[in-house]
């Protein structure tokens, strides 16, 4: 149901709101107070005839917009969402616009809309009445809720509804994935190049930092021993030259002397014999340090080079090795899903012709079940006209499949074209017929639609 009608620049309303509950819901007002303008946003909302002369003087553009509680229709919501609009739990917004230049735009769930999509959409709302007829039941979608709702049709219908929105969701797949093929091919191409070229490389984790420390230390390999060299002399000399072992062991036999006298003393000592101890420690580390330091130039030409072929990873796929890695890695099994391609419209193409033949066999048992109620909605409204004073009258309801001519590719039809049996039969949401019921109104009469006058019956010879 309609909840709520906002209203602005219509005629002599600037802005109102509406708001409509259950029950009767009377306006009422003094003469150009607005009423008609509320009837005339009405009917722009059920997608009726557009007038720029509606348009509040000075305004661009009227505009009525409608909250829909669409909760317990889902037809409207499945009508929407197919037009491209959202529809939300608490309801959906239904929307008009009127330039004062004349154009007109329409809205639903937020998406543009034609308005021929608008007034379908919005045609199970509201109901009008005039003084000599029911203009609703005159609407050959409101003819068609009337015979399924007589012959209780819902299950079928939601059971057609669920096979055709399965098809068109694996064709709409299909047709993007079709659509896509050349992109996907490029894209799988391009990642292809790059992880052959990982792998020719075959980076492992942490090796840039690893390299780049081991071509600083051979690169300075010279100046590196010389220093260690120097360092070691320093500390422990093998030409008796003054060194810091020997400078320690002087100390601390000169404190030695004396630790019986002091108990500080004594401290001081042991302190200094623990210096001793790490100084004889670091002098030999470095003396190792000193024998393993590398200045083979082969091995830093191979380090350059290795270096070089992992900085050309690093510019194309990452900052770092392990970035290059990670690229590696996701682009891997992005190349199965690229590469899958064929496979996948292969099953998306057999996915759609066995919903094709699950439609055909949906929309038959629809039809059939609808003629038959058809038969007996309409010999019962024949025996209400006859209570009617309208004895010979009598109401007949067509079903009609919507047969077609065969498309020119008979392998892949168009989205709204079924084969059933022999026939080609355009589809909707509805499923594959149009109702339509017909009233002669006279003995002899010919049946004509009831948007029709009767026409007197032709006389024999």
């Amino acid at each position: 149901m309609i909840e709520e009608i906002r209203i602005s620049s219509l005629g002599v309303i600037d802005s109102s709101t509406l708001e409509l509950g259950p029950g009767l819901t009377v306006i009422t007002g003094e003469t150009g107070a607005g009423k008609t303008m509320v009837v005339t946003a009405l009917g722009l909302l059920l997608g009726g005839r557009a007038d720029s002369g509606a348009v509040r003087a000075g305004a661009k553009q009227a505009r009525v917009e409608g909250l829909v509680a669409a909760g317990a229709l889902p037809e409207l919501v499945a009508g929407i969402e197919e037009a491209g609009g959202e529809a939300e739990d608490d309801g959906v917004v239904l929307a008009r616009n009127v330039s004062a230049e004349g154009r007109s735009r329409a809205f639903a769930g937020g998406a543009a809309v034609p308005v021929a999509t608008l007034a379908e959409l919005a045609e199970p709302l509201v109901a009008v009445h005039g003084q000599s007829d029911q203009h609703r039941l005159l609407k050959a979608q409101t003819q068609r809720h009337a015979l399924d709702r007589f012959g209780a049709l819902e299950d079928l219908l939601a059971a057609y509804g669920d096979v055709r929105d399965r098809l068109v969701a694996t064709e709409r797949e299909l047709a993007e994935v079709a659509a896509t093929a050349r992109e996907r091919a490029r894209e799988a191409d391009l990642l292809r190049f790059g992880v052959d070229e990982v792998a020719a490389v075959a980076p492992q984790p942490g090796e840039d930092a690893e390299l780049a420390a081991e071509e600083a230390r051979l690169g300075h390999a010279d100046t590196l021993r010389g220093a260690a060299e120097q360092a070691r002399e320093a500390l422990s000399s093998e030409h008796g030259s003054p060194d810091a072992l020997g400078a320690v062991a002087a100390a601390r036999g000169l404190l030695d002397g004396v630790r019986d006298h002091d108990p500080e003393a004594a401290e001081l000592t042991d302190r200094v014999a623990e210096v001793s101890y790490l100084l004889s420690d670091v002098a030999a580390d470095v003396a190792s340090y000193a024998s393993r330091i590398d200045t083979d130039p082969a091995r830093l030409a191979a380090v350059s080079e290795r270096r070089a072929a992992l900085i050309a990873l690093t510019r194309k796929y990452g900052d770092t090795v392990d970035e290059v890695l990670a690229w590696a890695e996701q682009s891997a099994t992005r190349l199965l899903d690229l590469d899958s391609t064929d496979d996948r419209i292969k099953e998306l193409t057999a996915d759609a012709e066995s919903l094709r033949g699950q439609l055909a066999e949906a929309g038959l048992r629809l039809s059939e079940a609808r003629a038959e109620a058809a038969a007996r909605l309409g010999a019962a409204v024949s025996d209400e006209l006859t209570l009617l004073a309208m004895p010979h009258a009598e109401v007949t309801i067509r079903v009609a499949r919507r047969t077609t001519e065969a498309p020119a590719d008979t392998a892949r039809p168009p989205g709204d074209l079924l084969r059933v049996g022999e026939e080609w039969v355009r589809f909707g949401r509805s499923g594959l017929d149009d109702v339509e019921f017909l009233l002669a109104a006279n003995t002899g009469s010919e049946p004509r639609p009831s948007t029709r006058g009767p026409r007197a019956a032709s006389s024999p010879g």
